[in-house]
């Protein structure tokens, strides 16, 4: 490794220079903590007694061969302050970490595995005029295996064919690097390069990604690059110094209490911008979904703190050089601001990401199902306001956990009205997002109609299919509308250009009533909403020409819990459109989805 590049931060492979590694002669640990008064190391192999660590003279770094150390060993750095006082560290490039509340790093090869997704990965890509449905996925409360935790390679067994039946292209993984909080669900981490022990170690996290790949499911890993965990044994105040996190009082400390990064520490990005790297590299992630990026626009994540010039230049170095390595990768933030060009590309004076997440549609959506009928009429514009900024990026619609915890309530249960208006008007809202440009993220439940907000201590309630109807028929509703959307282009091809999409019932804020049409990949596609209590019959939609419009969904059909007599998604009505016009019925709380031919 240079580490001239590493000191200026461009280094994207320091972990191979750093950390522990087998030689012939035994292991290498080598750690940077140019601050300390001295670095030994502590291990299994040394009974956790002392041994000394050569200070290379190369700005801080030590480094140390034990033929003693064996593969799956403990060990931890001892770093000795000026101040007299001493702390153990966990090895902040470790590969392995133990299960909380131990924090010992933990030696591991990552030469051993070999993946054979060689076919996924030649034909991989940004999936831009290609459906994209991602399901997103905390690992450890998907479903239960028992009394303890799925590992990463067993839980692939029981997910993927659960993807494939319900029509998702994509699983996201919130932060798997490890980390001492449940409650955190990750987005603390003390050890980013070491696949949390809580389901297994390397290479059991590469099969599951490599069995994904072979059944023709993309993998997204959440990455967290703003803020890490206070715990001591982490990168905090590494070699008595503030290392890693920024050194002013008032802006060392995140809005979740966890330290911030120093961006602009050129040692600080080339860790940030390796641990990236390391994630696509050795695990073939097919992209990273980069966490809270507006604190890193912003100072606080405040507009009005003002721009973080030195944060944001590090996001533009590392997103472009992320397309350098990895080409067909996808890099995807969660930015709840309104700054420009966050998916331009850096030579656009872009931030360089591939998608960013709607978190206005999201917000506005959801408002506006749970208002009530009157007060909907007042905010008729809502549903429009998504397509008036939607082509000033790549935006992705994600109904993520963030909006199913801390007292939100589920999606579900978000909707206004008695319990089976909450299943018609939920099928009516999934509907519209799928129809909607963009690409697609839901949360794992959503899909079942869940009444029980996520937490972290329990998975999934899988048993309601079972006990209640309405949440078959509404996952049932769920899987047809995604395999819809799979196998129509015109619900995903060209989606983020303007000619492709057209309101065509846009001014009906009595009848709460909504059309518009996507066009692309050779056909047209019409959907038609009605957002209100009431049953309009031979409601007047208008399109020009004549044609007729073959029923793809309708969400008040009866084989979901509705009123409408269908007995399966292939038997849909068929009306003709005469001179521009034709009559339809809409039940209340409804979507229909049609062909136009």
């Amino acid at each position: 490794m240079d580490l001239q590049n590493y000191y200026n931060g461009n280094e994207w492979f320091a972990y191979r220079y750093f950390g522990a590694h087998l030689e012939e002669e035994g292991v290498r640990f080598t750690v940077y903590a140019p601050k300390a008064k001295k670095v030994t190391l502590i291990g299994e192999f040394s009974n956790w007694h002392d041994l000394d660590m050569r200070n290379t003279g190369r700005g801080g770094v030590y480094s140390i061969v034990v033929k003693e150390a064996k593969l799956n060993q403990m060990y931890k750095y001892r770093v000795y302050h000026h101040d007299g006082t001493v702390t153990d560290k966990a090895d902040p490039y470790g590969f392995g970490m133990e299960l909380r509340p131990c924090s010992a790093s933990i030696i591991r090869d990552m030469g051993t595995f070999h993946f054979t997704d060689d076919v996924w990965m030649g034909q991989r890509e940004k999936n831009y005029n290609k459906p994209m449905h991602i399901y997103e996925l905390h690992f450890g409360t998907w479903k239960a295996n028992g009394d303890k935790w799925y590992r990463y390679e067993e839980l692939a067994e029981e997910l993927i064919p659960y993807l494939k039946e319900m029509g998702y292209t994509h699983v996201e993984l919130m932060p798997l690097s490890e980390y001492p909080l449940d409650e955190s669900w990750g987005y603390q981490s003390t050890g980013f390069f070491a696949p949390t022990a809580r389901y297994g170690d390397c290479d059991g996290l590469k099969e599951f990604v490599n069995q994904c790949h072979q059944a023709g499911i993309g993998v997204l890993l959440d990455f967290v690059m703003v803020h890490f965990a206070v715990d001591d044994y982490g990168l905090e105040s590494f070699d008595g110094s503030p290392l890693y996190e920024l050194p002013f009082e008032d802006a060392e400390r995140s809005e979740w209490g966890s330290y911030q990064f120093a961006h602009g520490k050129g040692e600080v990005a080339s860790f940030l911008k390796s641990c990236a790297n390391y994630w696509l590299a050795e695990y073939h992630f097919d992209g990273l979904r980069m966490d809270a990026i507006s604190n890193m626009i912003y100072w606080r994540g405040q507009q009005q703190c003002g721009v973080n010039e030195e944060a944001l230049h590090f996001v533009q170095s590392l997103n472009e050089g992320l397309h350098n390595l990895h080409p067909t990768a996808m890099l995807v933030a969660e930015d709840s601001t309104s700054y420009l060009k966050v998916t331009a590309p850096v030579s656009y004076e872009g931030l360089g990401f591939d998608y960013k997440w709607d978190l206005g549609w999201m917000h506005d959506t959801l408002e506006f199902f749970r208002l009530s009928l009157e007060e909907r009429k007042n905010h008729y514009q809502d549903i429009l306001f998504s397509m008036h900024y939607f082509y000033n990026e790549l935006y992705l619609l994600a109904l993520s956990h963030d909006e199913v915890v801390h007292g939100k309530k589920t999606i579900l249960d978000k909707m206004h009205g008695t319990y089976e208006e909450k299943f018609s008007q939920c099928r009516a809202l999934f509907l519209y997002m799928m129809t909607h440009p963009g690409k697609k993220l839901n949360f794992m439940g959503n899909e079942m109609g869940q009444f029980r907000e996520w937490a972290e201590y329990r998975p999934q309630d899988f048993d309601i299919l079972e006990q209640f109807p309405m949440h078959t028929m509404f996952k049932r509703f769920i899987r047809d509308i995604n395999h819809v959307y799979l196998s129509h282009p015109a619900l995903y091809n060209e989606e983020y250009n303007r000619a492709c999409f057209d309101y065509v019932i846009a001014d009906k804020p009595q009848d709460l009533v909504y059309a518009y049409t996507r066009n692309a990949g050779g056909e047209q596609m019409l959907a038609v909403f009605n957002f209100s209590d009431k049953m309009y019959m031979g409601y007047e939609v208008r399109l020009s020409g004549n044609h007729m419009l073959k029923e793809l969904v309708n969400s008040a059909s009866k084989i979901y819990g509705g009123k409408v007599r269908q007995e399966s998604i292939a038997n849909g009505m068929e009306i003709p459109m005469r001179n521009g016009q034709c009559r339809m019925d809409l039940e209340p709380y409804s979507g229909r989805l049609f062909q136009v031919v």
